[in-house]
């Protein structure tokens, strides 16, 4: 990456936000009015303080599609549409196995769970390292020891303080040691799709067994909280299914962002809905686009 990629990907992912906020106006303005949402792209554009030159070339860039089909993808309508194209989870990906490698496109994500003790006692005499890092959704706070990332935090939308406390607070017993450089090729194969990441998660036997459904989950696809209650065996514990997909400490790589309401509707996302309706249109717009398109994330 360059010197300036971090300061590119942070104004890339802004610029974003924006549109979707713009957008949102749009339709919302459209509705009031009874008409169809229509915004052209150099409306779009024009809401932004971008020229239609500037604003082709950022999503050129960064999502490797058209800005008309990319705000498409940006549409509140996105969740419904992706509901409606879904196969059944076990048809569009096998299940992970803990300590197994799984191949997401040409990322090798390998994935392991903590110890019993390591969870008992809150991570006590664990030492993880952390640091900051770029993406292209803005800054993101990376955790891991030996074994792997064991969290992935996005800053942008709740702010660095908030992000560093809501992390360590699931490890108080760990001492935390700030040395990004042993994280950085994990982080970068994250965000990059290619080459090697690996998982090493604290967490009670029922979120481990969420979370290692969520690996199902290919780039592009979506499915249900209920579908993931039924895929690990207890279709009944939809709201605690929902609990520890909230609890999901390493986003991306663990894509909690896939799973929405049977209605269609986004539901929660703990680093904040703009940032999972990026993240989904992105990668439906990618996958449409297919391998010629730029590399997707994993």
């Amino acid at each position: 990456m360059s010197e300036d990629t971090p300061l590119e990907d942070r104004y890339h992912y802004r610029v974003i936000a924006r549109a979707i906020a713009e957008i949102d106006a749009a339709q919302a303005e459209a509705q009031a009015a009874g008409r169809p949402t229509r915004i052209a792209l150099e409306e779009l554009a024009a809401r932004l303080g971008l020229s239609a030159a500037h604003f082709q070339r950022i999503f050129s860039v960064w999502v490797g599609v058209s800005p008309k089909r990319y705000t498409q993808y940006l549409s509140l309508g996105l969740a419904r549409e992706l509901l409606a194209q879904k196969l059944p989870l076990d048809q569009v990906a096998a299940a992970a196995g803990l300590s197994t490698p799984s191949r997401l496109h040409d990322l090798i994500l390998r994935w392991e769970a903590m110890t019993p003790g390591e969870l008992a006692t809150g991570g006590t005499g664990l030492v993880i390292r952390w640091g900051r890092f770029p993406s292209p959704f803005g800054p993101v706070l990376g955790f891991g020891t030996p074994r792997g990332l064991c969290g992935l935090a996005f800053t942008e939308e709740m702010g660095e303080a908030t992000a560093f406390t809501d992390m360590i607070a699931r490890w108080p017993g760990a001492q935390l040691i700030e040395d990004p450089a042993p994280l950085a090729d994990w982080v970068a194969a994250a965000f990059g799709g290619t080459g090697e990441a690996r998982l090493s998660v604290i967490g009670a036997p029922f979120q481990i067994k969420v979370w290692e459904a969520l690996l199902a989950i290919p780039s592009g696809e979506v499915c249900t909280y209920s579908d993931i209650a039924n895929r690990i065996g207890s279709p009944r514990a939809v709201r605690a299914v929902g609990t520890a997909i909230g609890r999901n400490p390493v986003a991306v790589l663990i894509p909690c962002h896939r799973v929405l309401r049977a209605s269609g509707g986004l539901g929660g996302y703990h680093w904040g809905l703009p940032l999972k309706r990026a993240l989904l249109a992105r990668e439906a717009a990618r996958r449409e686009a297919g391998p010629g398109a730029a590399t997707a994330l994993a």
